[in-house]
């Protein structure tokens, strides 16, 4: 959600927008089945790709961070909690220079064959020459350039995109509020990268967690987060190379499937009453 008026009035404090996205903790009964998700047909470890049959898969879902990730790579090869984080700094991903060395934002979203041999290094190295590939594409590098950012910065706008809109109809339109925002060089106020800077999913956000003191506190920091606050998916990196044309600022969804966008701070604040009656009456049922 956006959250923020030109003249500094006073926020809300309760949040304006539900993340859908990034309030899910990962359950790995989902993340051991073949899903819809791009599946990388290749052996995770060894020369040979075909000396090996996949067991199994584990299912990486778009927006997940890189904790969550080194978590279900944990759960996935029944490995000890930590131990894929542990490697995670080992492994040469080959990660531009602006990440310098996180991998967040890189560890592409897609289904991942398993075999006995399978290694968390492997996966981490395949998930990241993923994210490569589909980042290098031509329209990629295109619609950086259209938007004056780097492909880097695209990853991280896709990332917010991911963690923010309701829906995938609604990812154009976050992005242009995004590239709105940085035009105007105004804060983006989003409450995503907050949830990221404190390690949490929630629907909620005080005045106290918009005076934090983060690099991700997007409130009182202008410009993008220092990285991607997730993995995004295609349908979020599209939008945030392609995004909607429109004059927004300012969006909160009100209801499921009904996210309201403008440029007028006034309507906003309507928009945000609805909001919270909406919240208050579900909390009272």
């Amino acid at each position: 959600m956006v959250n923020e008026s030109p003249d500094a009035r006073p926020r809300p404090r309760r949040r304006l927008r539900p993340t859908r996205r990034g309030k899910v903790v990962l359950v790995v009964g989902a993340l051991l089945v073949v899903s819809a998700a791009v599946l990388i047909p290749l052996a995770l470890t060894g020369p040979d790709e075909k000396k090996q049959q996949a067991q199994s898969t584990l299912v990486i879902p778009e927006g997940r961070r890189a904790s969550q990730v080194y978590e279900a790579v944990d759960q996935a090869l029944d490995l000890k909690p930590g131990s894929t984080l542990k490697a995670a700094p080992t492994v040469d991903l080959s990660l531009p220079g602006q990440a310098e060395g996180n991998p967040e934002g890189y560890l592409f979203p897609a289904t991942y064959p398993l075999d006995a041999d399978t290694t968390p290094s492997g996966l981490l190295r395949y998930m990241a020459e993923t994210a490569r590939k589909h980042f290098a594409a031509d329209h990629v590098t295109a619609g950086a350039q259209r938007n004056n950012v780097s492909v880097y910065d695209t990853v991280t706008i896709a990332s917010i995109v991911q963690a923010e809109a309701d829906t995938d109809a609604d990812m154009g339109k976050v992005a242009r509020v995004v590239y709105n925002r940085l035009l105007k060089d105004m804060p983006l106020q989003m409450d995503s990268t907050l949830n990221y800077a404190l390690r949490r999913s929630t629907l909620d956000t005080s005045a106290e967690d918009t005076r934090i003191k983060s690099p991700y506190n997007s409130y009182e920091r202008k410009g993008l987060p220092p990285s991607p606050i997730g993995n995004p998916g295609e349908a979020a990196l599209k939008a945030a190379i392609s995004p909607t044309p429109g004059p927004w600022l300012y969006f909160v969804t009100v209801g499921p499937g009904d996210t309201r966008f403008t440029e007028s701070y006034d309507e906003q604040r309507t928009n945000v009453e609805e909001f919270n009656r909406n919240r208050r009456a579900a909390a009272s049922s």
